[in-house]
């Protein structure tokens, strides 16, 4: 039967869009089915502020009149004007989302996106990227034994070998690390954390969720400081701040979430989050009738066994140097104690991490942390 790939027009092909992915992902025992509200408010145009500094267009596959496939072509114009050391640049699109049930609908996809960034001037691409390098960058390559942490992607093994022929070469690898929490740290962390405790420069805070909107535009601050030098690196906007904001302080817990002052200035923090997959894994992406329920009372203490780090910063003028490990350390140590207290968590993923940031990559190795994952962004030429 012929293959018809063709633009997806409106909410209900939006919908599909959607659905699709539990369609084909049902066999999979390590695919967690995201919540459906999210996926959708994802790739809609008015609901997430990504698509005030870009444009997209999605594509669906049909085969006999079933549907078979997926991908998201996208342009973000942030990205357009980032240094070219930093992996911008003008010229670059990018594509996501894929779904597909075998090679020749994947090869067809991607010919079909590659084709809507030429005919929009990108003279190269940039993927896989669900939609911005802030959502979930890269396909794994390696890690699909056991299922992703909250905010991760989950693809078919199969995708690597389908992608890769068409002429994408990997340009960059993001990194996860996971950890056992319940023993101590090795003699040298714990060293290095006492010291910063007799140090009285140094204050690790929790945050205060009765001053959220402060505390969330503090973080995003350091943040956009701490990594504006990094590949990959695009500012997140005010509207995004604020999205974002709203989508996590349900999932906010002040002892998961710690701001390093020194002097009183606040230089450095510290995001976790339990994984929430644990939590709605069995929910099938649905939160009504009873869905919501469930989810409110589970949040309510939650116990998960795994914390997921996402996001860790320390302001520009103190990286590299000691006291910006020392800093990362004790907050580590700090959330660690509490992951284990006050949720009754054993493991830890810290991620994504930069194949070439090596003061990251040193701090997670230091802890004895181990790669879990591997997420790969390709390239190619248009």
């Amino acid at each position: 039967m012929s293959l018809l790939i063709r633009p997806a027009a409106g909410k209900a092909d939006r919908k599909r869009f959607v659905e699709l992915a539990f369609t084909l992902n049902a066999g999979d025992p390590n695919w967690v089915p995201p919540l459906r509200m999210e996926a959708l408010e994802l790739i809609t145009p008015g609901k997430n502020p990504f698509y005030e500094h870009a444009d997209q267009q999605l594509f669906l596959a049909e085969r006999g009149g079933k549907l078979v496939g997926r991908i998201s072509a996208h342009i973000d114009h942030l990205w357009l004007s980032m240094p070219v050391e930093q992996g911008g640049g003008p010229g670059i699109g990018n594509w996501g989302l894929l779904e597909a049930a075998d090679q020749e609908i994947a090869t067809a996809l991607i010919a079909r996106a590659e084709q809507w960034l030429r005919d929009q001037g990108m003279t190269s691409v940039m993927a896989p990227l669900s939609c911005s390098i802030w959502e979930e960058p890269g396909l794994l390559v390696q890690g699909h034994d056991h299922p992703p942490t909250v905010m991760m992607g989950h693809h078919n093994a199969a995708y690597q070998g389908w992608v890769e022929p068409l002429g994408y070469k990997g340009i960059k690898d993001l990194l996860c690390y996971e950890l056992d929490i319940t023993g101590d740290f090795p003699p040298l962390v714990q060293r290095i954390v006492s010291s910063g405790e007799r140090n009285s420069r140094i204050h690790i805070r929790k945050v205060d969720k009765s001053r959220f909107d402060e505390e969330a535009a503090l973080i995003l601050s350091i943040l956009n400081d701490a990594w504006s030098d990094n590949w990959g690196f695009v500012p997140i906007t005010p509207s995004e701040i604020a999205y974002t904001g709203k989508k996590l302080k349900p999932v906010v817990f002040e002892d998961l979430i710690r701001v390093a002052e020194v002097d009183g200035e606040p230089v450095a923090f510290m995001m976790t989050l339990p994984d929430l997959n644990e939590l709605t894994a069995d929910l099938d992406g649905r939160l009504f009738p009873f869905g919501w329920a469930k989810l409110l009372l589970r949040l309510r203490k939650p116990q998960v066994k795994t914390m997921r780090v996402p996001l860790m910063g320390v302001v520009k003028k103190l990286q590299a140097t000691r006291l910006a490990s020392q800093l990362a350390f004790m907050m580590i140590e700090y959330i660690r104690r509490d992951s284990i207290a006050n949720y009754g968590a054993s493991r830890s993923e810290i991620g994504w991490i930069l194949e070439d940031n090596q003061g990251m990559r040193s701090i997670a190795e230091t802890i004895d942390s181990r790669i879990n994952k591997v997420y790969r962004i390709y390239a190619k030429d248009l």
